[in-house]
């Protein structure tokens, strides 16, 4: 129950701060990829903010034996650039500058009721299942050891 309550509380905290920096609304995703046009350095702003925070934290967190609610830290593993991330790299990117949504940002925007929104977590939802699908297929099935 202590992680559910974490993760709830934890969620609410980054969807009011995606919220409160104007980061739900796509209008201002997009006019920050339009650096050819009338550019808005906000989510600039928002993302320096983020690292300036992070950054001295990250190390000094490491450096417990654990996390508060876990057995262990749930760190990357892998250190090389597959076809699979690069294609999800791109397919991310694309989505993100034609919708001016990422997945964050538009789970919190859909306290704000907005059909696009709802329509785009719909799709998101749906293109997760499916690469899981793929994914499923793709790998050869191992019987259990024993």
């Amino acid at each position: 129950m202590k992680i559910i309550l974490a993760a709830l509380a934890s969620g609410t905290l980054f969807g009011a701060g995606l919220a409160w920096s104007g980061m739900t609304n796509p209008a201002r995703v997009v006019g920050f990829l339009d650096v050819a046009g009338s550019w808005d350095p906000t989510l600039l702003l928002v993302m320096a903010g983020a690292l300036c925070v992070a950054a001295p934290l990250f190390p000094i967190v490491l450096r417990r034996g654990r996390p508060l609610l876990a057995t262990a830290f749930a760190l990357p593993t892998r250190a090389d650039i597959d076809s699979p991330l690069l294609a999800g790299a791109v397919v991310f990117g694309v989505g993100w500058g034609l919708a001016g949504l990422c997945p964050g940002p538009a789970i919190a925007g859909l306290v704000g009721g907005s059909p696009a929104v709802a329509a785009f977590v719909a799709a998101m939802l749906a293109g997760q299942w499916l690469a899981w699908r793929a994914e499923r297929r793709s790998r050869p099935v191992t019987p259990p050891a024993g």
